[in-house]
C-alpha cells in the first residue's frame, strides 16, 4: 500500500520487517466529559488505521479517576462515534484490568522497582526536580521489599488516608527525563466507580494503566497526541519492566488546534457548569454532539481530518476551513428553501388569484428537480430588501425600482406604508405580465432577485449563531475571549412544504444560509453562505 503520512510508513516499514503481522489501534477516552472537534482527528486516525489495513480498532475507556467520570460521558462517546460512521471492534474499559494492574504492581514491588512513597503530592512536586537540577530522593525511597508489599496491602485495604500514601516507581530522581523521576503508580483514592462500585480505594495513574492495557489488547500501535511524546520512556518502562516486551510502540502526532475555538474539556466543562451555553450539546460547542446539533454533515468534518492531514509539530488551524468543508458538503446535498428572516409584507396589487410557481431544489445537483411554492397576492420579503433611502449598488426593492421574485414574475414598486412606529409597515407594487421565466417580458433587466414566502406562510424560529472566542489568539485565558452574545433569535417565516420537515434536516435558506431543524421544530443555521476561507 502506498503511505501517505509519517504513521503510515512506520507502519507499513514493520510490517514489512515482519514486526508485526497485522494492525490492532485504539481510541482510549477518559469519560469526563464529551468529545470534542479535536478528538475527531484522533478517531479518524486511528480508525483509519484499521479501515486501511484491514485490521482492529478498540474502543476503551481510560475510567481511571472515578471523581470526574459519569455513565453520561461513555454514553455520549458511544454515540459520537456511531455518528461519525465508526464501529469499534471490542468495548473495552481500564477497569476491565484493575485486578491485573494490582498484581504487576505487586511483581515491580517485588523486583525492587517500586516503592510506597510517605510523601504527599505537593512534596513530591517540590521534590521532583527542575531541566537543570534533578530531583531529591525520597525518604522512603530505600524500604525493603516486604514493608513495600505490606504498606501496598494496606493502601488497597484501606488503612491509609487518601493522599497518605502513594505507590512510585523506582527509576531515576536525576533522569533528564523528569517524567522517569520516580512517578507515581496509584494513588489512594475513595471514591465510587462508575463499573467497579466500593471495590477498590486505591486507582492506576493513567501512565502506568495505559500502557498495561495496550499490552493486555494486544495493541500493535498506540497513537496518541505530541503532548505524550515525553512519556514514551515511561511507557516504554512500564511495558518492558511489567513483562510485555516491544509491542505495542508509541506514536505521537500533532494535535488540532482550531482558531477561535476551545479545545480543552476542562474549559469546556466550565461553560456548561456555568451556564454560558445551555449544555454538553449546545450548537456553539465544539463538541461533536453540538456540532450535530448545530447541522455538521459527520462526512464534512471527516473530510477535514483528512484535509488538515497527520503532521509531527502543533499548528494552528483556521476554522474558515472546516467551515468550507461543511459548506462544501451542504451546497452539494442540501435542498434549497425559502424562509424570511424578518417579514416585511409585499402587496402586489394586479394579482387576483394566487399563482402556482416552481422553485429549483438544488441547482448544483443532477435531477434534484424542483417544489412548487404558491405565489399569492400578499407575501413577505426580508425587511432589508427594501429601502427608503438606498446606499450605491443596493440591488433590492426601492421607490421607483424593479426586482424579480424567485422562481416568478418581476415586481414594480408604486407605494409603501409606514406603520405607527415610523417604520415602513408594507410595500405595493404591480407584477408585468409575461415576465416569468420563458415568457415575452423575462428579458427586462433587474440587478435583484429576492426571496418571499407567500402569505399562507408559517411563523418559524431562526437560532443564529457567532463564535463563542473573539478572534485575537494572544495567550488570554479563554474567560477572558468569550464573545458576550453568541446567539440571537429572530421569529421568521418559513415555505409551506418544511412545516413537514423531520428533525435533522439540512437546508439551504435562500440568500440567508444552512439551516438545520433541530428536535423542538426551531432552525439553527449550521454555516453561512460566503466562504471566506482563502485556501
Amino acid at each position: 500500500m502506498e503511505s501517505t503520512n509519517f504513521i503510515e510508513e512506520i507502519i507499513e516499514k514493520e510490517l514489512a520487517e515482519g514486526k508485526v503481522t497485522g494492525v490492532v489501534t485504539r481510541f482510549p477516552p477518559e469519560p469526563n466529559g464529551y468529545l470534542h472537534v479535536g478528538h475527531a482527528k484522533s478517531l479518524a486516525i486511528n480508525f483509519g488505521m484499521k479501515r486501511k489495513y484491514h485490521g482492529a480498532c478498540n474502543l476503551r475507556f481510560d475510567d481511571t479517576n472515578p471523581t470526574k467520570e459519569d455513565v453520561e460521558y461513555v454514553n455520549s462517546i458511544k454515540e459520537d462515534i456511531k455518528w461519525l460512521g465508526f464501529e469499534w471492534d471490542k468495548e473495552l474499559y481500564a477497569s476491565d484490568y484493575f485486578d491485573q494492574m494490582y498484581e504487576y504492581a505487586l511483581k515491580l514491588i517485588r523486583d525492587g522497582k517500586a516503592y510506597v512513597c510517605d510523601m504527599s503530592a505537593e512534596e513530591i512536586t517540590k521534590n521532583r526536580g527542575t531541566l537543570t537540577e534533578p530531583g531529591v530522593e525520597s525518604p522512603s525511597r530505600n524500604r525493603s521489599v516486604e514493608e513495600n508489599l505490606k504498606l501496598f496491602e494496606g493502601m488497597k485495604n484501606g488503612e491509609f488516608k487518601d493522599g497518605e500514601k502513594v505507590l512510585r516507581a523506582k527509576i531515576d530522581m536525576a533522569s533528564p527525563n523528569i517524567n522517569m523521576r520516580d512517578p507515581i503508580l496509584y494513588r489512594v483514592l475513595r471514591a465510587t466507580h462508575h463499573r467497579t462500585g466500593d471495590k477498590w480505594c486505591i486507582y492506576p495513574m493513567y501512565d502506568f494503566a495505559h500502557p498495561i492495557s495496550d499490552c493486555i489488547e494486544g495493541i500493535t500501535h498506540s497513537i496518541c497526541t505530541l503532548e505524550f511524546e515525553d512519556h514514551r520512556p515511561l511507557y516504554d518502562w512500564v511495558k518492558y519492566n511489567c513483562g510485555f516486551g516491544d509491542n505495542p510502540r508509541q506514536i505521537e502526532f500533532a494535535r488540532l488546534g482550531l482558531t477561535r475555538t476551545i479545545m480543552s474539556k476542562r474549559y469546556l466543562k466550565r461553560l456548561v457548569d456555568s451556564k454560558v451555553v445551555e449544555g454538553w450539546d449546545d450548537p456553539r460547542m465544539p463538541t461533536l454532539s453540538g456540532m450535530r446539533e448545530r447541522g455538521y454533515p459527520p462526512e464534512a468534518l471527516l473530510d477535514f481530518c483528512d484535509r488538515i492531514g497527520v503532521a509531527k509539530s502543533n499548528s494552528m488551524v483556521e476554522v474558515g476551513l472546516l467551515e468550507h468543508c461543511v459548506r462544501e458538503n451542504l451546497n452539494a446535498n442540501a435542498t434549497r428553501a425559502m424562509v424570511v428572516k424578518s417579514p416585511l409584507k409585499l402587496i402586489i396589487k394586479n394579482l387576483t388569484a394566487p399563482v402556482t410557481v416552481e422553485v429549483e431544489n438544488n441547482p448544483t445537483a443532477e435531477n434534484a428537480g424542483a417544489h412548487k411554492v404558491t405565489l399569492t397576492p400578499e407575501i413577505y420579503i426580508e425587511e432589508s430588501d427594501f429601502s427608503l433611502d438606498p446606499p450605491p449598488k443596493y440591488h433590492r426593492l426601492k421607490p421607483d425600482g424593479m426586482v424579480r421574485l424567485k422562481g416568478a414574475y418581476i415586481v414594480k414598486y408604486l407605494s409603501h406604508e409606514i406603520g405607527e412606529d415610523g417604520k415602513v409597515k408594507s410595500v405595493t407594487c404591480e407584477y408585468i405580465e409575461d415576465s416569468m421565466s420563458g415568457g415575452a417580458n423575462a428579458g427586462i433587466k433587474v440587478k435583484g432577485v429576492l426571496h418571499w414566502v407567500p402569505s399562507t406562510a408559517k411563523d418559524v424560529v431562526l437560532n443564529d449563531y457567532d463564535y463563542l472566542l473573539d478572534e485575537v489568539e494572544d495567550g488570554r485565558d479563554f474567560g477572558e475571549r468569550l464573545n458576550p452574545v453568541t446567539k440571537t433569535v429572530f421569529l421568521g417565516k418559513q415555505e409551506p412544504f418544511l412545516d413537514e420537515a423531520p428533525a435533522g434536516a439540512r437546508y439551504q435558506f435562500m440568500r440567508l444560509g444552512y439551516y438545520v431543524k433541530n428536535k423542538k421544530g426551531e432552525y439553527n443555521l449550521i454555516v453561512g453562505l460566503k466562504d471566506s476561507y482563502k485556501g
